[in-house]
């Protein structure tokens, strides 16, 4: 199970020394207008919303890219506003005054496991008393990651907003925070209730664990097969929570960014879309919504 892990990807970015042999990394597709905005490019490319220092420098392609580029295009820019994002959390992460904790949604049978897991992680209770189940899920998420060696404030999109701020360049967002909130907000609290359950269920079965780094695995070598099975497998997960991942986190979403790409470049004759690599790969991708509008679209790798 794919958690969105979007929420947590604030905060300050380390930078590595460069490697001798820089590595491919996600997925890299160029897309070009097939007419009307002759000679405009866009890079679109595959993040992940976690990461380590062995991560950067990206590959030269990618890179090159960033330099030469008039703007960076991120589903949300993780350093942007901080008071936006904290209105959403509130909006749509935080239950009302009065309510909570989120094991008061969940059968009797989740309590303890629940409690077992924020010890594990070193996570005090009251710290999440006041979430929501479904942000709860993400955290656990997150944890998780953490324990197999990636950090949040090492995700993709935070190094990348780093460059463009150095660099001085125009960052727009496809989307905001608060609609992507406010897609978790759509979910009854039952719902909520059943998608930290699986959550739960994932991690105390190791199921967790193992997605997290079969995708973190695939990104970094850049694994075309890999990624493509990863899609495959969140496309048929009949769980509750693989299928708001499948249908809402990306079915939904990714014909909105792709209608935003094809509006960058008619605008932009060079940029670069960082969106997270999910959207890329599997059926009804971002890439193949983009050639059913007549871009031209070539996987670099």
């Amino acid at each position: 199970m794919f958690c969105c892990l979007f929420v947590f990807t604030t905060g300050p970015a380390a930078r590595a020394v460069a490697a001798d042999a820089v590595q491919n990394r996600g997925a890299l597709f160029r897309v070009e207008a097939a007419q009307g905005s002759a000679g405009h490019v866009a890079w679109l490319f595959g993040t992940i919303h976690v990461g380590t220092k062995s991560f950067y420098p990206l590959e030269p392609k990618i890179t090159a890219a960033l330099e030469s580029a008039a703007v960076l295009a991120l589903e949300v820019d993780p350093l942007g506003s901080q008071d936006a994002i904290a209105r959403a959390v509130r909006e749509y992460g935080m239950y009302p005054s009065g309510r909570g904790p989120a094991s008061a949604d969940l059968p009797a049978a989740y309590r303890p496991r629940l409690e077992r897991l924020l010890r594990q992680y070193d996570v005090p209770p009251a710290s999440v008393a006041p979430m929501k189940p479904w942000m709860l899920a993400s955290l656990l998420t997150v944890r998780e990651f953490e324990r197999q060696g990636y950090q949040t404030d090492l995700a993709v999109e935070i190094w990348l907003s780093q460059g463009a701020r150095a660099r001085k360049q125009k960052i727009v967002e496809l989307e905001s925070v608060q609609a992507q909130m406010a897609l978790f907000g759509r979910m009854t609290t039952g719902d909520q209730a059943l998608f930290l359950q699986e959550t739960i269920d994932a991690i105390d079965g190791r199921e967790q664990a193992s997605d997290a780094r079969a995708i973190a695995t695939a990104w970094a070598t850049a694994d075309q097969a890999a990624l493509d099975r990863i899609a495959a497998k969140t496309a048929t997960d009949d769980t509750f929570s693989g299928r708001f991942v499948s249908r809402v986190l990306l079915d939904e979403r990714n014909p909105l960014l792709a209608d935003g790409i094809v509006k960058l470049l008619a605008r932009e004759k060079q940029s670069v879309v960082a969106i997270g690599v999910l959207h890329l790969v599997g059926r009804n991708s971002v890439p193949e919504l983009l050639r059913r509008q007549g871009l031209r679209v070539e996987r670099v790798y």
